[in-house]
């Protein structure tokens, strides 16, 4: 699978977890909950738009650095809540640390002259 078809099916993927979880943190509660539906919610347009628009490899790389970061991040956080255990020590660190390069990595994407341009 090409890493443009992993973004879009990621991103679908996340999207419908970040709205489900929405609503159980808003019948059940859990700040934890909360917090990792929102990262998947703000993080799922990204990769859609990563995957369908951006034919540079940084770019691809970038959205799945960042699909790897918003899983670690609100993998832990929902294992926290629902499992009352870590996935792993510092995964949410860990998590965050990805989301925060995979962004740079975006931002670098943009600085890299397409193929063929002058």
């Amino acid at each position: 699978m090409s890493a443009a078809r992993l973004l879009i099916l990621a991103a679908g993927l996340i999207g419908a977890a970040g709205v489900a979880l929405s609503a159980v943190a808003a019948h059940a509660g859990g700040g934890n909950v909360a917090t990792a539906a929102q990262f998947l919610l703000f993080h799922a347009p990204a990769l859609l738009t990563l995957g369908l628009l951006s034919c540079e490899r940084l770019a691809h790389a970038a959205g799945l650095v960042l699909l790897a970061g918003v899983l670690l991040f609100a993998g832990d956080l929902l294992m926290r809540h629902f499992a009352d255990t870590r996935l792993f020590a510092m995964a949410a660190p860990a998590g965050g640390t990805l989301m925060i390069l995979g962004w740079l990595g975006v931002a670098g994407s943009a600085l890299r002259r397409p193929r063929g341009a002058a």
